[in-house]
Parts: C-alpha cells; sequence; structure tokens
C-alpha cells in the first residue's frame, strides 16, 4: 500500500493507492500534466499578443503558487518568505552589497529548511519535498541579485562578455519578482533560466530581431512569424513516457542499494560487480530524465524556451534545456558527461561562484554545490569524490589522449576504453548520493576497496598536472577586448534577442567544463 503521508493535498490518495506509489510523488507528477495543460492555455489565451505582461505575469504567479500549495500545503509558504525577504533586502541594503546578502540570505534559508526536513520527515526519504523547489528559487535569487550588482553598480568595463550579457539594468517590480520565482512553468521543477529571458518571453519579445541600418544604427525591430513549439514539446514528451516506463521497469531490478548487499558483495565476482553498479545507475537517471524534460516541455508548450534557428533553418526550443540524454549516455569523458548533465545548475554555479571567486575558485564551487544540494553526507562524499575524479581526469587526458588520435582505429580503440572508464566511475562516485548517509556509503566503497579513490591519487602523483590558470585568465581577457565587438553584433546573425542564455553559454563553454562536475 502507498504511504499516506504528505504535505500537500490527499485529493489524489485514491490514485496513489491504485498506483502503489507515495502520494507526493503522484501529486507532483498531476500538477505538472496540469502545468502542461494550463501551458498550452497560456500560450493560446493569454498570448502576449492578446493581453498585457501585467496580465500574465498575475496569471502566471497565481497559477504557480496554487501548484505549489497542491504539492505542499502550507509548506509552500517558503517560497513566498524567501523570495519576499530578498526582495526587501535588496531594496534596503543597496546596489553595492546586496547580491552578497541576497545569496546568504537565500543560501541559508534554503539549509534551514533542508535541516529541518531531515528532522521533521524520515531520514533517508527522497521524494517530492518542499525544498527540492526551494533549490531553483535559490539559484533565481541569487543570479538575478548578482546580474542587478553588475547591471546598476558595476562599470561594464568591469564586467565579462557573459555578466554583460546578462546584467540587468533596473529594478524589477516585486510582481515581476515574484513571477520569476514562482511562475506555474518553473515552480515544482525549474529549470533556472535568467531574469532577462523571462522578462522578454513575458512581454512578447521573443521573436523579434534587430535591423541595422547603412549607417550603423540600430533601427525598430522585425518580428518574425513564431514558430511552433508543438513538434519540440510532443518529442519531449515522448521522451518522457520512454524514461518513466524504462525507470518503472528496471528501478526495482536493479536497485542501487543492492550494491552493498552482504550476499551481493561476498558471493558477486569483480565483473558481475562492476555490471550490476553501471545498471543501477543507468536506471536510476531516467528519472532525471522524466522530471526535467518534462519540465522544459511545459515551458515550451508556454513558448518559453526558443533559442532560435539552426544551420537548416529549423527553430530550436532548446534554451533552457536541462539535459543532452545521447550525449550523456555514451559520454567518453567526464567532462563530456557533466557538460550535459543539469546543465542549468552548472551555469549557476559557474556565474555566481566559479568565476567571481579569487581564492580556490575550483573548491569553492564544489563546496557551494554540495552545500545547495542539501545535507545528506552522502552528497559530500559524491563531491569530494568528484573533485579527486575530475583532476586525474584531465591529468590523464592532458598526458595520453595525443598518442591515440594519430589514427581512426587508436582513436576508436581510445574512445570504447574511456567510455566505459567513464560510466563506470561516474557510477562509482554517484552511490553515495543515492544512499545519503555515511555507513551504507562506506560500506560501497570498502566493498570496492577504494580502488578508484586510490587509483585517482595514484595518477595525479604520477603524472605532471598542466598549469590552466595564466591560460584561463588569457582567455578571459581575449574575451573583455573583444566584448564591445560581440555587443554591437547583438543578433544580426539571425537569433532572435530570447537567447541570451545559448549565447553565454557558447562563449564560455571553456570555463564551465571545468566545474561542471559538480552538478547533481
Amino acid at each position: 500500500m502507498a504511504t499516506t503521508s504528505t504535505t500537500g493535498s490527499t485529493l489524489l490518495q485514491p490514485l496513489s493507492n491504485a498506483l502503489q506509489l507515495p502520494i507526493d510523488q503522484v501529486n507532483f507528477v498531476v500538477c505538472q500534466l496540469f502545468a502542461l495543460l494550463a501551458a498550452i492555455w497560456f500560450r493560446t489565451y493569454l498570448h502576449s499578443s492578446k493581453t498585457s505582461s501585467f496580465v500574465r505575469h498575475v496569471v502566471a504567479t497565481l497559477l504557480g503558487l496554487y501548484l505549489a500549495f497542491f504539492c505542499f500545503g502550507w509548506y509552500a509558504l517558503h517560497f513566498l518568505v524567501q523570495s519576499g525577504i530578498s526582495y526587501c533586502i535588496m531594496i534596503i541594503i543597496g546596489m553595492e552589497n546586496m547580491h552578497t546578502c541576497c545569496f546568504v540570505f537565500a543560501l541559508g534559508y534554503l539549509t534551514m529548511c533542508q535541516i529541518s526536513r531531515v528532522y521533521i520527515f524520515d531520514y533517508g526519504q527522497y521524494s517530492a519535498d518542499f525544498s527540492g523547489p526551494m533549490m531553483v528559487i535559490t539559484q533565481k535569487i541569487t543570479s538575478l541579485a548578482y546580474e542587478i550588482h553588475d547591471g546598476m553598480f558595476r562599470k561594464d568595463e568591469e564586467l565579462t562578455p557573459s555578466q554583460r550579457a546578462l546584467a540587468v539594468r533596473r529594478m524589477p517590480s516585486l510582481l515581476e519578482y515574484l513571477s520569476y520565482n514562482c511562475n506555474f512553468m518553473g515552480i515544482l521543477a525549474g529549470p533556472l533560466c535568467s531574469y532577462k529571458d523571462y522578462i522578454t518571453f513575458i512581454e512578447g519579445r521573443s521573436y523579434q530581431v534587430s535591423k541595422t541600418s547603412e549607417d550603423g544604427k540600430k533601427e525598430a525591430q522585425d518580428e518574425r512569424t513564431e514558430p511552433s513549439p508543438n513538434v519540440a514539446v510532443i518529442e519531449k514528451l515522448k521522451i518522457c513516457g520512454l524514461a518513466l516506463l524504462f525507470h518503472l521497469a528496471l528501478s526495482k531490478i536493479f536497485s542501487v542499494e543492492y550494491n552493498i548487499d552482504e550476499h551481493f558483495q561476498a558471493t558477486a565476482s569483480w565483473p558481475s560487480k562492476v555490471i550490476y553498479l553501471y545498471l543501477s545507475l543507468l536506471s536510476a537517471r531516467p528519472k532525471y530524465y522524466f522530471a526535467w524534460t518534462l519540465a522544459d516541455a511545459i515551458n515550451n508548450a508556454a513558448g518559453f524556451g526558443f533559442s532560435g534557428y539552426d544551420k537548416n533553418g529549423a527553430p530550436r526550443w532548446d534554451l533552457i534545456s536541462n539535459l543532452r540524454i545521447p550525449q550523456i549516455e555514451m559520454s567518453t569523458s567526464f567532462k563530456m558527461f557533466l557538460d550535459n548533465w543539469n546543465i542549468q545548475t552548472a551555469l549557476w554555479l559557474k556565474r555566481v561562484c566559479y568565476e567571481r571567486a579569487s581564492i580556490s575558485p575550483t573548491i569553492q564551487t564544489f563546496f557551494l554545490s554540495a552545500l545547495w544540494h542539501g545535507v545528506y553526507p552522502g552528497y559530500y562524499l559524491t563531491f569530494l569524490s568528484g573533485v579527486l575524479m575530475t583532476l586525474a581526469a584531465r591529468a590523464i587526458r592532458n598526458n595520453i589522449r595525443h598518442y591515440f588520435i594519430k589514427s581512426p582505429q587508436l582513436k576508436f580503440f581510445y574512445d570504447v576504453v574511456t567510455w566505459m572508464a567513464t560510466q563506470i566511475a561516474i557510477s562509482y562516485i554517484v552511490v553515495p548520493f543515492v544512499l545519503l548517509s555515511i555507513k551504507p556509503s562506506f560500506m560501497f566503497y570498502s566493498s570496492w576497496y577504494f580502488c578508484l579513490h586510490i587509483a585517482a591519487i595514484l595518477v595525479l602523483l604520477l603524472l605532471p598536472v598542466k598549469k590552466t590558470l595564466k591560460r584561463k585568465n588569457t582567455h578571459e581577457n581575449i574575451q573583455l577586448s573583444q566584448s564591445k565587438k560581440d555587443d554591437e553584433q547583438g543578433n544580426s546573425l539571425g537569433h532572435n534577442s530570447f537567447s541570451t542564455t545559448n549565447n553565454v553559454c557558447s562563449q564560455n563553454q571553456e570555463i564551465t567544463s571545468r566545474h561542471s562536475s559538480l552538478k547533481q
């Protein structure tokens, strides 16, 4: 029988019992399906051409708060409290320090709620809970605070191209702020988006392209024929269905917890342990594929997520996509895997921490990622192991890869070996993230004799590690020297003014990859 414990509505309890699933998970999925229908209605009847931005903000906010209260009951008030106090901090503190104060408050409030949840609910429960949406709201609060600080306090020449592109030049109204944080499209599962992209969507400037006259001055913007998101939404819903079926069919057969079963540890051969480890984590990933792809489809259905046209002229709807499944499953390196997993969180970590840290940016960013995820010890074990594995993988790649790219046969052999190594290593370090607690995590690592940890340490001791700081600074200086040229070009290549985030991503791909191992 499914559990009857929930902080939200019990209206769907009969459905929960019939499906033998926890009611909080049923509430979450049903609310997301409702949000999908609401998004279609929003795009059809509250299109920016038919109604004002004020109405669109109000409706998006009220629908979001309704879904939050349905799923989490009065715990959803935390969303309003966190957002409201953060807004007051921005108004009262002033531009010079408000970004730091908002960052400390929002992250501190999130941590307080995560600690309380661990003690209020059963330790180890890993399902939909009110701190999940707060994680995305925390990202939005801190991102916007830094973007306002960049746009209204710092000088343009002090900003990197990405910071300049995302800088917010005026203080949002309270309605705009709440709409950005709590809209129905992203209240339950995100993903994070930039404030400028969201406001552009609400105001209906998604498909406007600036035209430049012969004398170099920008003329009035033309509005292209609005592309339909229907094909993209249908494709993403198909992926959701397959991911859900895959997860339900295999997650119980290949349970991650079985990796620490005493009988399995005592009797299984090493090849069996390796294969089972890979299959158990492979079976765990589709629940993220389902949640994040459905969230992306909801935004697309509302008309949000258009990022321009590809080289064939086909519309792209990946502005706020959080993952690329084929690249994840076929990854031949840590970089490739992590660059395509929880993409928006990686961008947040880069923008608010890695680019701005003056001392040990990698360590600070890893710590921020662990703290943002929660208070379970398994998170910290995963991210500490991730630091070690990332540095080792980088050292191996820098010292060995060039020997295997001289012929197609060697390159194919290298790709096969690195694919296996990457999949096993990722599965190995993620086990504590799923098990959550210290004891089972160390049981797992002990059964493997900490072999990959030891191997990573040996790699770092034996292989030279190339210095990257100077190259990074040089790369950023080149970007700064070209920033005015980049800004003047704007959208002249035919991309719409809505694709701020994607343009920034491409400009900073190298920096993103250096800390993308911090992603969930």
